[in-house]
């Protein structure tokens, strides 16, 4: 696999495809974005911004240095034809998994999730999901439409089913949508206490990713395109990548930065951040 035609790679994501197990990608697509748009430049200026950071986590204690990470670049969407997209994500997608790699996606607004899910369901069917977010996503159809980021995780339940899904932070939604996860999804509400013992059982199965950074309350992260009051501190998402760091991780996506909400670039930095401490957390390999 060749890099996107944008050259510039994620600080330490510099790697050669052939020698790496994880590998990072752009889906700068915002077609179904409701409120403001934007999330179609978060990954190309993460890029330039990541430059910022070091390339250590003391969180972790790991060095980016240390692990072989590939940054394939964006991939170039056509613009208005929402289906095109997600079939060009689930391939690029399947192309990653079915070389036993790794993918972490970075969006683009929270439909970009569907195909990629799909993609790595292929070949762990007994996948889980976690799902961190201030909104539900489990509305059956946004004005009509059903390939929406507002749907996302209802069509991801369309195919795992019951209790495969378990959501973190949920702080908005329609009445409908809460009283429905009670049913089909595990839903923990504002906050995302109980991960621990939700980690313990899951144990070894296949685990995907998907972090809505507007999971975050706006006085750390204001750069999105639906901000909701209320959210967790930066501490709590560190919290969270510790958490997880010793699931089986078969895939991931950061979405929702509108980087251009928030002039100060404190959005994109916290992104980059993230991403770097996701990355870290994913890696299980011998170090290089």
């Amino acid at each position: 696999m060749e890099r996107c035609k944008n050259v510039l790679t994620f600080l330490g994501f510099d790697n050669e495809y052939k020698d790496s197990k994880i590998v990072v990608f752009g889906s700068p697509f915002d077609g179904t974005t409701s409120f403001r748009p934007g999330t179609r430049f978060a990954s190309s200026i993460m890029r330039n911004e990541s430059y910022g950071l070091e390339t250590y986590s003391p969180y972790l204690d790991k060095d980016l240095n240390d692990i072989a990470v590939f940054d394939a670049g964006d991939l170039e969407f056509p613009f208005g034809n929402t289906k095109k997209v997600l079939e060009m994500i689930y391939s690029f997608t399947e192309d990653i998994v079915e070389d036993d790699k790794i993918p972490v996606m970075i969006g683009g607004e929270h439909l970009v999730t569907l195909p990629a899910v799909e993609a790595v369901y292929k070949k762990y069917k007994d996948l889980y999901i976690l799902h961190f977010d201030a909104h539900t996503d489990l509305r059956e159809d946004y004005m009509g439409e059903k390939l929406s980021h507002a749907t996302v995780i209802r069509r991801i339940w369309d195919f795992l089913g019951d209790d495969r899904i378990y959501q973190f932070g949920i702080r908005s939604g329609e009445k409908e949508e809460f009283e429905w996860a009670k049913e089909h999804t595990k839903l923990t509400k504002f906050t995302c206490s109980g991960l621990k013992e939700v980690v313990k059982e899951i144990g070894d199965a296949p685990v995907y990713i998907t972090i809505d950074l507007d999971i975050l309350d706006p006085s750390v992260f204001p750069g999105t395109g639906t901000i909701e009051p209320g959210g967790i501190s930066f501490h709590d998402m560190m919290e969270v990548i510790d958490n997880i760091k010793g699931l089986n991780i078969v895939g991931a996506d950061i979405v929702e930065l509108s980087p251009h909400y928030d002039t100060s670039g404190v959005s994109t930095a916290v992104a980059c951040k993230i991403l770097r401490e996701l990355v870290l957390a994913i890696d299980k390999e011998t170090v290089i």
